[in-house]
């Protein structure tokens, strides 16, 4: 099995979220290899999943993801120093250091991903934990937990003393099991265009556009199909009020009236709550006036939405909430 398809499956392991912020951090190439990989990815078995994982966090604990400063930065600043021989002999000493210091595994999950398995423990378990990590990234920590525990966990540490050793290797080791089972949760993962669209949907708009281009450059059909996927017709609730307004002005009245006999009663006052009132009524007389029509008429208009929401958000005049809520500056 290659690198790359391994790389799949992990990332398929992976809550959607968390997947679109790791394609984020790749070069255009990597991201598209990866792309092209997760959508032609066949059923994997439970077994195959726990091999790539297993190797995955094999590899990880042997590394210190760190972008600035950590043993990545103190070994090359050795090596020019002192040399590589002597600055080799340093750095493995730093790292069996580290690797003894209880909780040194967290350093490289992240605050984010740590607040992830820890904000429901006992207020003294995240204590213990946080007592462990390097300050910076326990005041990273802090900082995303509850309110009601955030006091009880400073007040914790605060009047912590020695703590038994035992004590801290068992809560240390169901920590790894937990952070281990929640990569590997599921028994089996299905690839596919489907859940690349699904990733593509969360990721910014630059990174997913820059991986499509490059990616329809060897195959044009594989990106129309993830394309197709990437904004369906119930995503028009997340169009905002304006971008609404800007697509009934290009989309006849018989297209709307066919395409929201299909649609959830959401979505229908969505539409209709951006029309004038003489407006709207005339779009639901021209609803009832269809009558029963064939679910692939219905399919095919409001595919020429969803596409003529591409070409607007394409153009800039729309744009299309992706991922979350943004922030605005008043």
């Amino acid at each position: 099995m290659d690198d790359v398809r391994k790389a799949a499956i992990v990332v398929l392991s992976l809550d959607k979220p968390l997947a679109s912020e790791i394609i984020a951090q790749l070069s255009r190439d990597e991201a598209e290899a990866l792309t092209a990989a997760l959508a032609r990815l066949d059923d994997v078995t439970e077994e195959q999943q726990e091999a790539v994982i297993e190797e995955f966090l094999q590899a990880a604990s042997k590394q210190v993801r760190i972008e600035r400063g950590g043993v990545e930065y103190a070994s090359e600043l050795l090596e020019q120093s002192l040399g590589r021989e002597f600055a080799s002999e340093i750095i493995n000493n730093v790292r069996r250091s580290l690797s003894s210091v209880p909780f040194g595994f967290l350093q490289q999950a992240g605050a984010d991903n740590l607040l992830t398995f820890i904000s429901e423990e006992h207020p003294q378990t995240i204590a213990l934990i946080m007592a462990h990590l390097p300050p910076a990234m326990a005041a990273e920590v802090l900082s995303g937990l509850p309110s009601n525990k955030q006091m009880e966990v400073v007040r914790r540490i605060a009047n912590m003393e020695q703590t038994n050793p035992e004590v801290v290797q068992d809560v240390e080791e169901t920590l790894k099991q937990r952070m281990r089972s929640a990569i590997g949760q599921r028994s089996e993962v299905t690839g596919g265009v489907q859940l690349v669209a699904q990733i593509l949907n969360v990721t910014d708009r630059a990174t997913n556009k820059g991986i499509l281009e490059n990616l329809e450059q060897e195959d044009a059909e594989l990106v129309e199909e993830i394309q197709r996927l990437m904004f369906v017709f119930e995503d028009l609730l997340k169009l905002d009020d304006k971008s609404i307004q800007r697509l009934l002005k290009e989309v006849d009245n018989n297209q709307w009236a066919l395409a929201l006999k299909g649609a959830s009663e959401e979505i229908k006052q969505r539409i209709l709550g951006n029309l004038s009132q003489r407006a709207a009524e005339l779009l639901k007389e021209e609803m009832e006036y269809l009558g029963p029509v064939r679910v692939s008429d219905v399919e095919a208009a409001q595919q020429q939405i969803v596409d003529t929401v591409r070409r607007l958000e394409d153009a800039g005049e729309i744009v299309i909430a992706a991922g979350g809520e943004e922030e605005f500056i008043t």
